[in-house]
């Protein structure tokens, strides 16, 4: 109930992973079957990054203020969007403008006063809905959706120190309830033993078809730090491999630092 995202939004890994997330919305996009995408922990929608807050720690500096002037022609998109946009938008605002008039956007925010800024921002979307609820219900409440189709994104502020056990153990559930979804989950990477856990404990829930798409800044050797950032995709569209690639090159070659190293690697066979 204490995060809030204005400290940290538009840093390397909100470029990160709304520049995939767009690329996600596009191949979901490339069947003409409408779908369901269900912003677990949505946050406001907007963050004003020359705010008292965001200036606190200034990590849009060193994310998408690198790159508002001369983006990477692989994040060209994404800068596109932000400067259209205004403010820095989070992840239901390039949701709910990305998707076409038969796709639906379900956010969820728990905060109260988060929730109702949420719900003000998305009032300019007629195929968005804000609810105010517990993200991980959530997944309980909207899945599977009428549509049959969804991608469900899953970004917890990993304040709680169970978090990965947590995350994994709603996940094995949640998938054999709507196993046909794509889920897309950012995970912080401080050090590499909890992601290898939370991968492992999807293997041992039976899930397949599992990718991760991760940008590690530097080395993971000092666990206090925020090192690295990934996206855990269960279900990955087709294409979706080839398309991120270039993504996170562009992204370690403006982020990264000595030692850093970025990819797609395939976690789970399908």
């Amino acid at each position: 109930m204490n995060y809030r995202h204005i400290y940290h939004a538009g840093n390397f890994a909100d470029v990160m992973k709304h520049a995939l997330l767009l690329r996600l919305l596009a191949a979901m996009q490339r069947k003409p079957k409408p779908f369901l995408v269900l912003d677990t922990h949505a946050g406001i929608g907007r963050y004003d990054v020359t705010s008292e807050q965001a200036e606190k720690t200034g990590e849009w500096r060193e994310g998408v203020g690198k790159i508002l002037e001369t983006p990477p022609p692989a994040l060209a998109e994404y800068v596109a969007t932000v400067k259209r946009l205004g403010l820095y938008p989070g992840s239901p605002v390039f949701t709910a403008e990305a998707l076409r008039p038969e796709d639906r956007l379900v956010a969820c925010e728990l905060h109260p006063e988060d929730a109702a800024t949420l719900r003000r921002t998305m009032r300019a979307y007629e195929s968005a809905a804000v609810h105010e609820r517990d993200g991980y219900e959530a997944l309980g409440a909207f899945l599977p959706p009428p549509e049959k189709r969804a991608l469900v994104l899953i970004d917890p502020p990993f304040e709680r120190t169970d978090e990965f056990s947590a995350l994994a153990k709603k996940l094995a559930t949640t998938w054999k309830k709507f196993p046909s979804g794509v889920y897309v989950i950012w995970y912080p990477i401080k050090h590499r033993a909890p992601v290898r856990g939370f991968f492992e404990a999807l293997k041992l829930a039976g899930i397949k078809d599992v990718i991760a798409a991760e940008l590690l800044r530097r080395p993971d050797t000092d666990p206090t730090k925020l090192n690295g950032a990934g996206l855990g995709i269960i279900n990955p569209p087709y294409g979706f491999e080839d398309e991120a690639a270039p993504i996170l090159a562009a992204c370690l070659e403006t982020f990264g630092e000595a030692g850093a190293n970025a990819g797609v690697e395939r976690i789970i066979n399908e």
